[in-house]
């Protein structure tokens, strides 16, 4: 029998119960200030409905003027992730819709984008990329790949190059052309992917979330590649990115943004997000539920999560400069197991549990000693089975710190009919 409805309390300690961290006023660095500057405030993306009663009537007058051309053209028939464009239905129409925005609803334009990009889809074999195997299973969960939704059901794909710094796996992946090429039709094939997942319907998903890791990335060496990735998604793949969120931005790239920023438009000025290396928890947890965020970015999920049933939704919480946590989980009867999973961004903050016995005189046994958690450490993974009732306590103390973290945290309480020895269960 599975249970995690025991009640929960989380205790503060105050930061001037601690006037030894208490924090000093500090200046912002120059670079600090750029960062903040370039660190997008415009409004958030608003993604369209695909309503056809939501558009204004020169949309809706563009959206028949270009059925009408493409039923003269000669891809009349045509159908593009299966969806018949001319088939009358909703689907057909959230596919054109997405066509005509990126061209500003001039119908002519984007007639030729739609086009070219059937044309491309031919000569590629977009249709059946994702079934083939093109032998890139070291890249698979490393450099692209789709992981979970965000907190609106978007499928988010992640993106990180920083693995080509390594001269060996650069030569092996990007040595000549053919490679290249082959490299760019897995990468399509990712995309493809998370393109199944959508619904093409009003009112649904109908784009994805590109997270993109600058950590690392060898900007000289990928230009090439980085290209002809932009130029494929650009020209055949309108509108399916609803955000992108770049992390671990190092101070220069805001720098950049900063300068070209005036002269891109503000809907694509409103897709993107930025932010600096150390906030990459922050960030993804305001787009991205922890439990679906993956490990390696302060999250809860592991690829082989995503295996099994959809994830154990998980607690968020925040600790604050100056503050001790005490998350105290109560109820947890004798030969029982708990299991639990918990995370604070960036840690760099001192973590322990203990498991405290209910009744008076037995000894609180400490399941895990307090210990200095590194900022680079993923979400700690055990479990422990008490041979007497009692509560587990996971603390995190913040106390030498004035910075506030994001944090979370879940856990499962497995009962059994028979008493057992008190058992650690270690799993990372």
């Amino acid at each position: 029998m599975d249970t995690s409805s025991s009640p929960i309390s989380i205790q503060t300690t105050p930061l001037q119960d601690h006037p030894e961290a208490s924090p000093k006023p500090y200046k912002k660095s120059f670079v600090t200030t750029l960062m903040e500057a370039a660190t997008l405030r415009s409004h958030s993306f608003k993604e369209d409905t695909y309503f056809i009663s939501n558009l204004k009537s020169s949309e809706k007058k563009a959206l028949q003027e270009l059925k009408d051309k493409l039923v003269a053209s000669e891809a009349s028939d045509s159908s593009m992730w299966g969806v018949p464009l001319l088939g009358g239905d909703d689907k057909a129409d959230v596919i054109l819709l997405k066509f005509l925005r990126a061209r500003d609803f001039r119908v002519s334009d984007s007639l030729n984008m739609l086009l070219k990009c059937l044309a491309w889809r031919k000569e590629f074999g977009a249709d059946n990329v994702v079934e083939e195997e093109l032998g890139f299973k070291e890249l698979e969960g490393v450099v692209a790949y789709m992981h979970g939704y965000d907190r609106e059901g978007h499928p988010v794909c992640y993106n990180a190059y920083g693995v080509f710094r390594d001269k060996e796996m650069y030569e092996r992946i990007f040595g000549d052309d053919e490679k290249l090429q082959k490299f760019l039709r897995w990468r399509v094939q990712v995309l493809e992917r998370g393109i199944n997942l959508l619904h093409f319907k009003p009112g649904g998903v109908n784009s994805i979330i590109q997270v993109t890791d600058l950590k690392d990335m060898p900007k000289r060496e990928l230009r090439v590649a980085s290209n002809h990735i932009l130029s494929l998604f650009q020209d055949n793949y309108p509108e399916m990115v609803a955000r992108k969120i770049f992390i671990n931005v190092p101070w220069y790239f805001s720098v950049l943004y900063s300068m070209f920023s005036p002269f891109l438009t503000q809907r694509t000025k409103s897709k993107f997000v930025i932010s600096k290396e150390g906030n990459v928890a922050e960030t993804l947890y305001k787009f991205i539920r922890p439990e679906d965020v993956p490990i390696q970015y302060g999250g809860l999920s592991r690829l082989s999560d995503l295996q099994n049933a959809p994830p154990k939704p998980a607690s968020e919480f925040t600790v604050k400069g100056g503050e001790k946590v005490n998350i105290q989980i109560e109820g947890i009867e004798a030969g029982a197991t708990i299991t639990w999973d918990i995370v604070v961004g960036g840690w760099d903050l001192e973590y322990s549990a203990e498991f405290v016995p209910s009744a008076e005189g037995s000894y609180t046994i400490a399941v895990e000693k307090p210990r200095k958690v590194a900022a680079s450490e993923e979400a700690i993974h055990n479990s422990f089975t008490p041979h007497e009732p009692g509560k587990m306590v996971l603390s995190v103390d913040n106390t030498t710190s004035r910075r506030k973290k994001v944090a979370a945290y879940r856990y499962i309480v497995r009962k059994s009919t028979a008493l057992v020895p008190a058992t650690f269960n270690y799993a990372n």
